[in-house]
């Protein structure tokens, strides 16, 4: 199951991360980083939004309802990095016999559940 199946395609054509010396980068798409940094600055726009309704003093609900939909769009966004990572630079390190890369997996998506 794809959380975003236009980004799946995207993904599939390329490498994510590479790994040189001991620096790690990803290397996304200009359509994958386009379609991140679009849904980040949408992202920086609520966040500004949540500010200017409490210091207007909003209705409490109505700042946790929007602080939630902020939430849920900054989950999005790191579960299609975890997706393009899975299907690319973790599989790659498993290819390579590097089975390490579970670990730090397992890490992240723990940081992830924390929330």
């Amino acid at each position: 199951m794809s959380f975003d199946h236009e980004y799946e395609d995207e993904m599939n054509d390329e490498s994510c991360c590479e790994t040189s010396g001991s620096h790690r980068k990803s290397h996304h798409s200009d359509k994958v980083k386009s379609n991140l940094v679009t849904r980040l600055n949408r992202i920086e726009g609520q966040i500004r939004g949540i500010k200017g309704m409490i210091e207007k003093d909003t209705y409490c609900d109505d700042v946790i309802t929007q602080i939630s939909a902020t939430q849920s769009a900054l989950n999005s966004v790191a579960k299609l990095l975890l997706e393009g990572h899975l299907k690319t630079c973790v599989i790659e390190r498993i290819q390579e016999g590097d089975h390490e890369v579970l670990d730090e997996v397992l890490v992240t998506i723990q940081k992830l559940m924390k929330k």
